[in-house]
């Protein structure tokens, strides 16, 4: 079972404010009663650091009270501005390496509702190139990150390890063979190739030995078609289809830490590096 981090934020969010509500609109209304009630049965001298004691609010209140603003800034702000996230697999190599935390712009392609994720802004809509955090169509409850490929009503082909946009090849350069380093290790002695989509120049990864899934697809409306930069070690749109507009969580923008515990731990040289 996956653990839905929003989805818990959420309750305690709803429970703390609950807690707060009752106290200061019906159980600190009370103590502050039973305090005077018992402060005029004392006779003086009368200790008030003892009534503080005997009618102060509880534990549980306190917390409430404390962790309530600090739960709505971090939930409001994974909401609708910036989540973090960690990439568990080589599917991007080598533009983000396992063991990277990245940061995702949430109100790139619109405003939506937290944990309903139904849209109630439209801001904009995800270009050729994007790298894209979203969930996973045949299992919503999982989080996927891969690069836009195919728009609405594009025809795409993947043949001979170079995709074809509307009839089109999109051109590649090798420029090495890949060295890989932790977990990546495996992916050493790959063909590492320079490529253009739309307006974005990245790299990505051949494994000339290795069969490609082959194919053309048309791209729905309202749907986007992705794939993996590593592409020979990638589960994306060729193997299950295209991601519904509405499964989009947000575009990817900076790798704000990187660690590797195969490649010794911290990787400094990656940490505020942006993603493209």
């Amino acid at each position: 079972m996956t653990f839905d981090f929003q989805g818990f934020m959420l309750l305690l969010l709803v429970v703390s404010g609950i807690i707060w509500g009752l106290d200061h609109w019906k159980w600190a209304p009370k103590r502050e009663e039973a305090k005077k009630r018992a402060r005029a049965s004392m006779v003086p001298p009368i200790d008030d650091e003892k009534l503080a004691r005997t009618f102060k609010e509880p534990t549980y209140v306190e917390y409430a009270k404390s962790f309530f603003p600090i739960i709505l800034i971090v939930f409001m702000m994974r909401s609708f501005l910036v989540e973090p996230f960690r990439i568990p697999s080589g599917s991007m190599m080598p533009t983000l390496l396992v063991g990277d935390f990245i940061l995702v712009n949430k109100f790139t392609y619109g405003v939506r509702l937290p944990v309903a994720g139904t849209k109630i802004l439209d801001i904009g809509e995800p270009e050729r190139g994007d790298v894209v955090v979203f969930r996973y169509p045949k299992e919503p409850s999982l989080d996927y990150i891969k690069r836009v490929v195919g728009l609405p009503g594009d025809r795409i082909g993947y043949f001979n390890k170079m995709i074809y946009i509307n009839g089109k090849p999109v051109a590649q350069e090798e420029i090495g063979r890949y060295v890989g380093i932790g977990s990546g290790l495996n992916s050493t002695g790959a063909s590492q190739r320079i490529e253009i989509l739309g307006d974005v120049e990245h790299e990505i990864l051949i494994d000339t030995a290795q069969r490609a899934r082959e194919g053309e697809f048309v791209v729905p409306e309202g749907e986007y078609f992705v794939m993996g930069d590593n592409r020979d070690n990638s589960n994306d749109s060729r193997f299950w289809g295209t991601v519904p507009e509405d499964h989009l969580v947000g575009k990817a923008f900076m790798i704000w830490l990187n660690w590797d515990s195969s490649a010794g731990g911290v990787n400094w040289e990656r940490i505020g590096s942006s993603i493209k």
